[in-house]
């Protein structure tokens, strides 16, 4: 047996794609809802309210101490307890976003306490709002100090969509191990579902790395 048989990744090459751009376009929305949500709840844990900095910190928190695939089965389960009925693949979206929130929550809240207190103190001086402070000072700042990281964090996430195949959804991992197993070869779509996943893992890390070196703060 071939460690790759691309006959058959060829023959069933339809399958494999429509896994493939499931498992991008999670990724994808997943990684906007969460930073955009993540952003929101960083600001809410660094406001002065103290109940708006609990409610945050308590989701922080929650969705950092219990595992994706146990969030993943409380929304396919409890989802149409309460009546909400989705597809499994919106379902997997909705659970990737909230969890990845909390990530990347921490993740901004970092790259915003990396930047200089100096700064908000004399953006407030001028007059500037709080929105305004960190929409135009300290966001674009420290978006460039958490850029790394940020990736990481959706080469992580991209990684991980291969555990929505347990609720039943059609992602690349899952449309692979289909053929595999429909074909006796499950040990070549593996080694070809790694290299690919190595593949696009590895272009995303070198892209920010490119980014990181033309857009770096100089200090």
């Amino acid at each position: 047996m071939p460690l790759i048989d691309w006959e058959l990744v060829v023959a069933n090459k339809g399958l494999i794609v429509e896994g493939l751009l499931f498992s991008l376009k999670l990724t994808l929305i997943a990684s906007v809802i969460g930073m955009i949500g993540g952003a929101l709840l960083a600001m809410a844990r660094l406001s002065s309210i103290k109940p708006l900095s609990f409610l945050a910190s308590s989701y922080v928190n929650l969705f950092r101490s219990v595992p994706l695939l146990l969030v993943l089965f409380w929304f396919f389960f409890l989802l149409p307890f309460f009546g909400i009925r989705l597809e499994v693949g919106n379902i997997a979206i909705v659970t990737f976003s909230v969890f990845e929130a909390a990530y990347f929550c921490e993740i901004i809240r970092a790259g915003i306490q990396s930047i200089s207190r100096g700064q908000v103190s004399a953006a407030s001086a001028l007059g500037l709002t709080y929105g305004q402070t960190m929409s135009l000072i300290v966001l674009p700042q420290a978006f460039r100090n958490m850029l790394p990281v940020l990736v990481t964090q959706v080469v992580i996430l991209f990684q991980d969509t291969s555990l929505t195949s347990v609720i039943g959804v059609y992602d690349f991992f899952h449309a692979a191990e289909v053929v595999g197993k429909n074909n006796g070869a499950l040990p070549p779509m593996i080694m070809f579902i790694a290299m690919i996943y190595f593949g696009i893992c590895f272009s995303i890390s070198m892209a920010a790395r490119t980014l990181l070196k033309r857009y770096a703060v100089l200090r």
